[in-house]
């Protein structure tokens, strides 16, 4: 088995990883499974021939509890498996919410204060200051998601682990 990983992934708000091995979509589908069946006390999730979503059985839900995401894909005659660890879709859909929000409020604000300039305008004196709030709410909602990464550390590295024992554990009984 291959890994491929790059430094931008392990700053990504969902950082991701790449896997080779020489089974089939359905072969190691079926190897999730069974892996997924042997460790049910510290795994759940959904499995199928193209995508699997694995999770941690912790006793309490965070708003960053990891998820790990592996869509297999053939590329190169090999099995390629990707995986992104993240939140649950409704937690990535709100965090990416706010980016959208803030940042078009933020382009908003700051053409409003570029066009004020521009004509010699006094009727928006705030929109600097607006657009300055708007990169403080971006950075706010980004250290938000790297505390959640950092607390949720830990199962991240068992849902890592899962990806990688799963995938080794059947390549050496072919």
């Amino acid at each position: 088995m291959k890994t491929e990983e790059t430094t931008l992934d392990k700053i990504r708000t969902r950082p991701r990883f790449k896997m080779f091995t020489h089974l089939t979509k359905e072969e190691y589908a079926e190897n999730l499974k069974k892996y997924l069946k042997e460790h049910k006390d510290e795994f759940s999730g959904n499995i199928n021939k193209e995508v699997a979503t694995i999770c941690v059985e912790t006793d309490y839900e965070t708003y960053w509890k990891p998820r790990l995401s592996l869509r297999i894909e053939i590329e190169d005659e090999k099995t390629a498996i990707r995986g992104v660890f993240g939140p649950s879709s409704a937690v990535w859909t709100f965090f990416m919410f706010l980016y959208f929000a803030f940042s078009i409020l933020w382009m908003v604000f700051i053409s409003m204060y570029y066009v004020e300039k521009q004509i010699n305008s006094q009727e928006f004196p705030w929109a600097l200051t607006a657009s300055f709030v708007m990169v403080f709410c971006i950075a706010l909602t980004y250290a938000a998601a790297r505390f959640g990464q950092y607390k949720g550390k830990e199962e991240m590295l068992k849902l890592r682990r899962f990806a990688e024992e799963s995938t080794l554990q059947f390549e050496k009984l072919d």
